[in-house]
């Protein structure tokens, strides 16, 4: 078992709201499966409340996802270019 860190507030990932969840699956390393109990665990210590690693790698996805400096800027320049279109479109 995990010890209990001093700054436990300081995981990555903040507690978990509730939700809704649609199902997706995928496999994983042994490596991985082991890391991602760790982490639950350490979740459990930082919050005292128990998620599997199932229920938190939907949140740790979307926290990678945010922090993808060049995913948001090419998404912000597919924004820019549809709406553009559209708006050729529209003057057409």
């Amino acid at each position: 078992m995990l010890e209990m860190v001093d700054d436990m507030a300081s995981l990555k990932l903040s507690k978990l709201p509730d939700r809704k969840i649609t199902k997706i699956t995928f496999s994983a390393s042994v490596q991985l499966s082991s890391l991602l109990e760790e982490y639950a665990a350490l979740y459990e210590a930082a919050y005292g409340k128990r998620e599997t690693a199932a229920d938190l790698i939907p949140f740790m996805l979307e926290a990678f996802i945010k922090s993808d400096v060049s995913f948001r800027k090419a998404r912000k320049e597919q924004k820019l270019k549809k709406a553009s279109q559209m708006m050729r479109d529209d003057n057409l």
